[in-house]
């Protein structure tokens, strides 16, 4: 839907440009607002120089002098034009409405309808409403009576009521303590009788407030019931000391499957002029150029309960004193939320052990990977040592045998080792040729028996001494 509306800002804008002829500059604090402006048609900016220029369109002038931009009066006269037809295929009466509402799974929306057309729908709403047409246990909703969309949505109460949330278990807060908390206890002790603001922050066993005096026990009357309460339920509440900076830190946490939730109870503050006191006159007036602060802090009276500020959980989990409610009936509402938050945080723990248990799977099985891989290597080349020492006694037979003249047919079965003609001494995975026949030579590494069936062949020696095979 186009955005028609002009607001203060920017109509006070818009006739700063329309009193001026010439293009004005764009102040760099209004950037916003003109953009606004050009989104709705007013004003046309550019660039020039180091900013932005703009000046006023004809609809903007328009704008000014009826009160509504052109565009909206050409979208209204268009509404308006179409209205008697647009009433027309509005439902009859309830009923009608009823049997479209089932055709169309429970959701009409009607766009924006003219005065007749909205009203048409108006009457067969409150026709199905009085007179009996909707369906027992359902109900009729009508979003858009005034201005907008119509939306018209039957619903089923009972799926309804079991579609929300289970209510949220109230905490009492007593009117007076009895029989305090024992952490409530500790906190009143450290209190003592200070009239002026209430700090516990930083004391070791106390639960941490900061407070003014007066909200001082209802402080302590919150913390009791929310304290007793997570205890009920299982949890413990405990002081805890954390080191941070070298320096000790108290805080009090409430621990839900096994995970610590540190709270701290404060009182919210207003800022308001600084005052000057007498004793900050004396020194502005020996010193001028010393700076007094603007502003004070004071409280106003709204505590708020909550995580520490800069701690892992901040924004985590806060509930204070609203305008509509009290800080008493949300305490439930912050213990559902330390839950959930546990409740993820465990879900999430799980999902971290199975990738880091499938993680140490994958890592364990590269590395028998590769141990098998260097065992099958290693192999490879005692296997290769193996083959070259057998050749190398196969060869010298050969040259002994030449050499004395025997006949070469007598040669028995030889190892055929075929070796490139660049061959050097470290080639470690000859070719094998296999004809038949089982050679005089064979490796004794289990892993070796595929290469039993080996090459029988006569060997000869040529005159450059290199190796060759002679069929």
């Amino acid at each position: 839907m186009v955005k028609y509306a002009v607001s203060a800002p920017q109509a006070d804008l818009l006739r700063e440009l329309a009193a001026v002829s010439d293009a004005v500059r764009i102040a760099p604090g209004r950037t916003q607002v003109a953009w606004a402006l050009e989104q709705r048609g007013l004003i046309k900016r550019t660039w020039r120089g180091s900013g932005h220029v703009a000046v006023v369109t004809a609809d903007g002038r328009y704008y000014l002098k009826h009160g509504k931009p052109p565009r909206q009066v050409q979208a209204e006269k268009e509404r308006l034009a179409g209205d008697s037809a647009q009433a027309a295929l509005a439902p009859a009466d309830g009923a009608e409405l009823v049997s479209r509402l089932h055709s169309a799974s429970g959701t009409i929306t009607v766009a924006d309808p003219a005065p007749r057309t909205r009203g048409r729908w108006r009457a067969a709403y409150y026709d199905a409403l009085h007179h009996g047409h909707v369906p027992e246990g359902h109900k009729v909703r009508w979003n858009g009576r005034q201005r907008g969309d119509c939306v018209f949505t039957l619903v089923n109460e009972e799926a309804e009521k079991a579609a929300q949330p289970a209510p949220v278990p109230r905490i009492d807060v007593p009117a007076v303590l009895d029989r305090p908390h024992p952490l409530v206890r500790a906190t009143r002790r450290a209190m003592g009788r200070s009239q002026g603001t209430v700090d516990t922050r930083g004391r070791a066993g106390a639960i941490p407030l900061h407070v003014s005096r007066p909200l001082a026990d209802r402080a302590l009357r919150i913390m009791h019931a929310l304290l007793a309460e997570a205890e009920s339920r299982g949890y413990t509440a405990e002081p805890q000391t954390d080191l941070q900076r070298g320096e000790a830190v108290h805080t009090l946490a409430i621990v839900i499957r096994g995970r610590a939730f540190p709270l701290v109870l404060t009182e919210r503050t207003t800022k308001v002029p600084h005052e000057p006191t007498p004793k900050e006159v004396r020194q502005r007036e020996r010193n001028p150029w010393i700076r007094l602060p603007k502003y004070d802090e004071e409280f106003n009276g709204r505590l708020a309960l909550g995580a520490p500020a800069k701690g892992q959980y901040q924004h985590s989990y806060a509930h204070s004193d609203g305008a509509r409610w009290t800080l008493e009936s949300r305490l439930g509402h912050l213990l559902q939320d330390l839950e959930r938050i546990a409740a993820e945080g465990e879900r999430r723990g799980r999902e971290q052990e199975l990738l880091e248990a499938e993680r140490r799977r994958r890592w364990y099985a590269a590395i028998a990977q590769a141990r098998e891989q260097q065992i099958d290597q290693q192999l490879a080349k005692v296997l290769a040592e193996q083959m070259r020492t057998c050749f190398r006694t196969q060869l010298r037979r050969v040259r002994a045998r030449t050499c004395s003249g025997s006949d070469s047919s007598r040669v028995g079965p030889l190892l055929l080792v075929v070796l490139p003609a660049n061959c050097d001494r470290t080639c470690d995975r000859p070719a094998l040729t296999v004809q038949g026949g089982v050679g005089p030579c064979q490796p004794a590494h289990g892993r070796a028996q595929a290469l039993a069936p080996l090459a029988v062949a006569r060997l000869a020696l040529d005159a450059c001494d290199s190796h060759r095979v002679v069929n």
